[in-house]
């Protein structure tokens, strides 16, 4: 592995409370391993990130509902405790859109990728990554941003039932609202009531044609593209266990060979004078097309999937690049896998032919894998006992048995992705 300039620490930003955000301790883990102090700035009360022996130093986070201004100063209030310019790490997509934003004023005390415009803003938004793949000619799902709800029932009967409907913000959805970032519609009505509540949902509502999951569908691309625009450090990877399953976070991945997803994603950065890094989704049509369905300005949680021979990831890629040191050319290493282990404990346990990296348990920092097992009960207890309270004030104060979800089922009517299980406690 290349010499790292461990003089630079690293800041690491998240300002979603997902108490098991595990490429949050991913992160922590790849830098502070490579001898980088690391400055996390994250809320980890009841999270097993805080007890990782690679955090140097713990900082409080911005609130969930701050402003770009705000997040700006919180951020130059731990530039001034960590007394040297860092590499700022952005790792969710409010964070990204907010260091963005305040970029210039950001620029004295962090080093960070060369500016990009409002492209992390533009990209992140759901609505507008439809316009952006019309201007590139990247296949992605028919998509309508309805005016109002009369408009909302007409596409969805346009588009074809089922539907899926997003919002084109989803880190704006309030807590507390049952408002999910992404949902299956069924029925004209079902998406004429959800357009009512825009105004409580804080963006625009966008209505999509449904792309049906199924084996080898579900793709994604990691990344890093340094200041001459050359995309390093990372690689195709394929979905092979989701939670909720058939859509969702990535349970299970694995790095698999895709010469047609390794040119998407390349022609992506490329044709957009993307900098930094970059974590695209793609779902694979009947008709073997690739269509990008999410495109996030910041690290995947998976991204310590792609760890290559050298050891390099995009998160070292990017400290490397910034402080001006060589990036080692690694070979890629297929059929390495990656499991989250609360999410598919079976396959934590399965040997794997390529290596495999657990999300939380790690022989160098056993702390946070053996504070995972105790938090995530009680997380899941409470999920639980809310589920119960909701299903039976519905019929009247007893619980509906046959309504409770089984662990590990998705709600037939129901699909979530990863933007939405970040921001409820699930990525």
């Amino acid at each position: 592995m290349s010499t790292f300039d461990t003089r630079v620490p690293a800041v690491l930003l998240r300002i979603d409370r997902n108490p098991f955000h595990h490429g949050t301790l991913g992160a922590v883990r790849s830098l502070g391993r490579a001898g980088v102090a690391v400055h996390l700035v994250a809320d980890c009360a009841d999270s097993p990130v805080g007890v990782s022996r690679f955090v140097e130093r713990l900082h409080t986070p911005p609130p969930p509902d701050a402003s770009s201004a705000e997040i700006a100063a919180v951020l130059r209030r731990v530039a001034a405790r960590v007394a040297r310019p860092a590499v700022l790490v952005p790792l969710d997509d409010a964070s990204a859109i907010a260091v963005g934003r305040a970029r210039a004023e950001l620029a004295p005390s962090y080093l960070l990728p060369a500016p990009s415009g409002p492209l992390p803003e533009q990209v992140a938004d759901k609505a507008e990554l439809a316009g952006v793949c019309g201007s590139l000619g990247i296949p992605h799902p028919r998509t309508v941003i309805p005016d109002g709800p009369a408009e909302a029932a007409s596409a969805a009967w346009r588009l074809g039932l089922p539907v899926v409907a997003k919002w084109s913000r989803p880190w704006l959805l309030p807590a507390g609202s049952g408002l999910r970032s992404t949902v299956l519609i069924r029925s004209a009505r079902e998406a004429r009531e959800l357009c009512l509540r825009t105004q409580e949902a804080g963006s625009r509502l966008l209505l999509q044609e449904f792309l049906p999951p199924g084996p080898e569908r579900d793709w994604f691309f990691h990344g890093y593209a340094d200041r001459a625009g050359a995309v390093r450090g990372g690689g195709p990877g394929r979905k092979t266990r989701s939670r909720p399953r058939g859509a969702g976070l990535t349970a299970v991945g694995r790095w698999v060979e895709n010469a047609e997803v390794q040119a998407l994603g390349e022609r992506i950065a490329r044709e957009l004078g993307y900098r930094g890094i970059l974590d695209l989704d793609f779902r694979r049509c009947a008709a073997g097309r690739y269509h990008l369905l999410d495109f996030n300005p910041r690290p995947g949680a998976q991204f310590r999937l792609f760890t290559d021979a050298a050891g390099l990831d995009v998160v070292r890629a990017l400290h490397l690049d910034l402080t001006h040191r060589p990036l080692p050319e690694g070979e890629p290493v297929p059929g390495r896998a990656f499991v989250v282990e609360n999410y598919a404990p079976l396959s934590a346990l399965r040997p794997v032919r390529g290596g495999r990296e657990l999300a939380w348990h790690a022989r160098d920092d056993r702390a946070p894998g053996r504070a995972l097992w105790g938090l995530w009960a009680r997380h899941a207890a409470g999920r639980l006992r809310q589920r119960l309270h909701r299903e039976g004030t519905r019929s009247g104060g007893m619980p509906r048995e046959r309504m409770v979800r089984v662990p590990g089922q998705a709600m037939p009517a129901e699909v979530t992705d990863r933007s939405d299980d970040e921001r409820a406690g699930s990525r």
